[in-house]
C-alpha cells in the first residue's frame, strides 16, 4: 500500500516507532479510563454516588496527549514540504483519507448501537428515526449538535451523540486547517512565542477552574465555554508539538518507550485532587501534565529507538490500532453503562469478566476494522485521488 506520505513527495525522513507506541498506549488508557467513568456514571443515575470517578481519574488527558503527538508529527512531516511546492489541496486530501474513513465508521456504529439500546435518550425518550439519521448524517460530515437540539439523539449534550470521542476530532480538523492557512508559516521564533502565550492561557484556565468544572474535561459539548475550551485544549499541545518538532535533538536514553508509559499510567491514575485555594489543585496538576511532562514524554519517545524485531512489532501494532480503537470503542460504552445502570454495577469486583471483555473486544474490534476497512479503504481513496 503507497503510505500517506509517498503520494506525491518521497519521504525518506526516519520513523518514529516509539511514538507510535506511546499512542497506543495512550489509547489503551482512554478504553481503561472510560470502562472506570462508568462505574461513577451507573452509581450516579441510581443514586448511590456522586458520578466521580475512583479509579484512574484524569485518563482524559490523553487525548491532549494525543494532541501534542499531532503537533509533532505533522510539523516533522510536513513543514519542510511547503518550500518544495506542497499545496493546502494536497495536505487536506492526506488528512482527509488518513482520518475520515475511521470517523464514518465510528458514526455507523455509534448508530447501530444507539438502535441496538432501542434508540430512546437516556431518560428513556423514544427519538424518531428520522432524527437519529440526522445524526448520523451530522457525525459524518462533522457538524456538531448543540445542546438540546433534535439530533441529541442521547440527550447528554455531546457534540456527537452518536460517538462522544468524535469531539476530539472536530479540533483535530481545526487544527490541520489552522496549520495549513497559517501555522506552518510562522518562524520557529514566532512559533514558540504563540506557544508560550497559550500555555499561559490554558494554565490561567485550569487554574483559575474558568469552566466551572474542576478539571480540563472540556471541549465533548457545546454547551458554556465549553467550545472555547476545546479549542484551548487544542491549540496549545498542537503548537507545542509542532515547536517541538522544529527543535528536536535527540538524547540518549534507554527504555524510554516504557519509562513514558509507566509515567502516562501513573499520572492519569492519580485521583481528583480537591481545593479551590488560592487556586484550582487539580487544574494545576492538569497545566502541569500538558504544559511540562507531556512534552517530555514526547521528547524522550522520538529519541528512543526499539532495540529488536519484537519491539518495533509491539509499537507498530499499537500505533495502528491507536485511532481505530479511539474512535469506535465509545459506542460500546453506551451499551456497557446501561448494563451497569440495569444491573447496578458500581466498580470492577461486579462485573470483572465483563469489563475486561469490553477492553478486549474494543482492541479485537479495532483490530479488525484497521485490516479490513481502514486500511483498504485508505488505500483506494490514495490510487483514486492522487495527483488530482
Amino acid at each position: 500500500m503507497q503510505s500517506e506520505t509517498s503520494t506525491v513527495f518521497a519521504d525518506s525522513k526516519p520513523h518514529y516507532q516509539l511514538l507510535d507506541g506511546l499512542r497506543g498506549v495512550a489509547a489503551l488508557l482512554v478504553l481503561w479510563y472510560h470502562v472506570n467513568e462508568g462505574y461513577g456514571f451507573a452509581g450516579y443515575v441510581n443514586g448511590v454516588s456522586d458520578g466521580s470517578i475512583t479509579h484512574f481519574n484524569h485518563g482524559y488527558l490523553a487525548v491532549d496527549f494525543f494532541f501534542i503527538l499531532s503537533g509533532f508529527v505533522i510539523g516533522y512531516a510536513y513543514d519542510d514540504r511547503w518550500r518544495q511546492g506542497f499545496t493546502n489541496k494536497e495536505f487536506f486530501r492526506r488528512r482527509l483519507i488518513r482520518l475520515h474513513p475511521m470517523v464514518v465508521l465510528g458514526a455507523v456504529i455509534g448508530l447501530a448501537t444507539f438502535l441496538l439500546q432501542g434508540g430512546v435518550k437516556w431518560d428513556g425518550t423514544s427519538v424518531p428515526l428520522s432524527l437519529t439519521m440526522l445524526a448520523l448524517l451530522c457525525a459524518m460530515f462533522m457538524i456538531p449538535a448543540f445542546p438540546g437540539s433534535s439530533y441529541d439523539v442521547r440527550g447528554n449534550a455531546e457534540m456527537f451523540s452518536l460517538n462522544g470521542p468524535a469531539w476530539s476530532l472536530f479540533f483535530e480538523y481545526i487544527g490541520n486547517i489552522l496549520y495549513a492557512l497559517l501555522l506552518h508559516r510562522l518562524s520557529t521564533k514566532m512559533l514558540g512565542v504563540l506557544t508560550a502565550i497559550l500555555g499561559a492561557l490554558l494554565a490561567w484556565f485550569t487554574m483559575g477552574d474558568v469552566a466551572g468544572t474542576g478539571s480540563f474535561g472540556v471541549g465533548w459539548t457545546l454547551d458554556g465555554l465549553n467550545f472555547w475550551g476545546g479549542m484551548l485544549r487544542m491549540m496549545f499541545p498542537y503548537t507545542m508539538g509542532m515547536f517541538l518538532s522544529r527543535i528536536f535533538k535527540p538524547v540518549k536514553v534507554r527504555g524510554a518507550f516504557w519509562i513514558c508509559s509507566l509515567v502516562m499510567v501513573l499520572l492519569f491514575a492519580v485521583p481528583y485532587i480537591n481545593g479551590t485555594q488560592p487556586f484550582c489543585w487539580n487544574g494545576l496538576f492538569e497545566a502541569a501534565c500538558i504544559i511540562l511532562v507531556f512534552p517530555v514524554l514526547v521528547w524522550l519517545g522520538a529519541s528512543g529507538t526499539t532495540t529488536d524485531d519484537r519491539s518495533t512489532r509491539i509499537c507498530r501494532f499499537l500505533g495502528d490500532i491507536s485511532f481505530p480503537l479511539y474512535i469506535i470503542h465509545y459506542p460500546f460504552m453506551y451499551l456497557f453503562y446501561a448494563w451497569m445502570i440495569r444491573h447496578e454495577a458500581y466498580n470492577f469486583a461486579s462485573c470483572p469478566w465483563l469489563s475486561m471483555g469490553v477492553m478486549a473486544g474494543n482492541i479485537v474490534l479495532a483490530y479488525l476494522c484497521l485490516k479490513f476497512f481502514d486500511l483498504p479503504i485508505r488505500q483506494w481513496l490514495n490510487r483514486k485521488t492522487a495527483g488530482k
